[in-house]
């Protein structure tokens, strides 16, 4: 039993798929804004690196706990780890701590999380499988339909591999950027009961 178990989580490195990483850190009072100069500097720092997706800040709330969360992604583990052993990050990390208390909760995840991830709240619980596998096959259904719609007309001549590489490429783009943030945000308490 483990070991199929095992078996269906194996994966070849670069097919993993996107990594997210969440580190929140609460900021020194008074120091605030020498914190926010060293955030906006990481961030220009990672965002040269290869396969980097992203970053966002999310000032300290009640939904963060007082505290500073900064999400990147990478477009896959090694780029991320690439990133996260270079010697600019550690540059980085060596100005930091007289400008944080206690320690930095990281939190990672990779693959199909990414497109459930709620940036505003930061949390280690994810959806069941069953439940990403239920949004994420009405979503697809729904966006090749609109997409076969929408786009057979004007590719009527065009050969099933192009039109299909189209479809795709469109479907992953508004799924990531568009779809999936709205979807995830309507049906959250559902989706991490």
């Amino acid at each position: 039993m483990a070991d199929s178990c095992i078996q269906s989580q194996l994966t070849e490195p670069g097919q993993e798929g996107p990594v997210t990483v969440s580190i929140s850190r609460k900021a020194k009072a008074g120091r605030e804004e020498e914190y926010e100069a060293w955030i906006s500097g990481v961030i220009d720092a990672a965002s040269v690196y290869p396969g980097h997706q992203g970053s966002n800040v999310l000032r300290p709330s009640a939904a963060t706990g007082n505290r500073y969360v900064l999400i990147y992604r990478f477009d896959n583990y090694e780029n991320c780890q690439n990133w996260e052993g270079s010697v600019k990050r550690k540059e980085w990390l060596d100005k930091l701590e007289p400008l944080i208390d206690g320690e930095a909760e990281v939190q990672r995840g990779t693959g199909l999380e990414f497109w459930f991830d709620l940036p505003e709240l930061p949390v280690n619980k994810h959806p069941s499988p069953h439940k990403m596998a239920l949004v994420l096959i009405s979503v697809v259904y729904v966006l090749v339909i609109m997409l076969n719609l929408l786009l057979g007309p004007l590719l009527v001549d065009t050969n099933l591999w192009l039109k299909s590489a189209v479809i795709v490429v469109l479907q992953v783009l508004l799924m990531t950027y568009l779809v999936m943030p709205r979807v995830t945000r309507l049906i959250h308490n559902w989706l991490f009961k």
